[in-house]
């Protein structure tokens, strides 16, 4: 594994005459494959900050990606949206997005290192406070922030917006070190009832400290102001279920690296 090896100045926005945040593309690399991350900090603030790994949902670094990165650095965080995919690799559709993301949903191990790798990537950059390591994932991307907590990767918290939580052994989730906060919708159709039932008796029996909260009426990708309102196609968004969890996890992690 080797570290970040370019880092290119990707965007600038200015939010008020004391806070600036900026966007860096960072290439790393693991063997003769590159992955191309987001970093976004706000370069008004001095000193290290905690730093937060961001998984994006299987659409994988795109505008709403940027986006969540872009809040966090708001809030002080030094945010990384990583890349699961390999630089270059961006699903132009949700066909495409399938496929990219199962490959890793059937090979949780290869999931695992490219996860680790990304929060590597992260703990590296010389704006971060490596002891206070956080991680978000939103759908797909909630199953790489679990399977990093699973590996045993030294994270304080990670957080799951709609996230899947299937996870074929179970029993990983001894090596959990953080605590998790997972936001689900009641009637996400992707997400079953089993599914839900299953990752709790799997955080209990490993006694992980853990919080699980439902947001009736919700379905899959309630945070992503693009999925539309109608909740029969099984994602939309919920201005209420993105609030309340946003602000939720704003607490959560504010509570772990104070």
């Amino acid at each position: 594994m080797k570290g970040i090896f370019l880092t290119i100045l990707l965007g600038f926005i200015s939010m008020s005459a004391e806070a600036k945040v900026l966007l860096e593309k960072v290439e790393y690399k693991s063997g003769d494959k590159t992955f191309e991350g987001v970093v976004a900090y706000d370069s008004s603030l001095k000193g290290k900050k905690a730093g937060v790994i961001v998984f994006p949902n299987w659409m994988g670094i795109a505008s709403e990606a940027e986006s969540k990165i872009t809040e966090l650095a708001k809030l002080g965080y030094v945010a990384m949206a990583a890349d699961l995919y390999g630089k270059g690799t961006r699903p132009k559709d949700a066909k495409e997005a399938g496929e990219l993301s199962t490959i890793l949903k059937n090979d949780r191990q290869l999931l695992r290192e490219r996860s680790k790798l990304a929060l590597a990537t992260l703990a590296k950059n010389s704006k971060v406070d490596s002891s206070k390591l956080l991680a978000v994932g939103y759908c797909f991307g909630g199953t790489a922030a679990l399977e990093l907590g699973r590996s045993g990767a030294d994270v304080l918290g990670i957080v799951t917006f709609h996230g899947a939580l299937s996870n074929p052994t179970p029993a990983d989730a001894k090596n959990i070190k953080a605590q998790v906060e997972v936001y689900h919708g009641e009637i996400d159709p992707f997400v079953t009832v089993e599914e839900v039932a299953a990752f709790k008796k799997e955080m209990d029996e490993a006694k992980v400290t853990y919080s699980l909260t439902v947001f009736s009426g919700a379905v899959h990708s309630f945070t992503d102001s693009g999925a539309g309102h109608d909740i029969t196609k099984g994602q939309a968004y919920n201005a209420i279920a993105d609030r309340r969890s946003w602000e939720g996890m704003k607490s959560f992690f504010h509570e772990l690296t104070k």
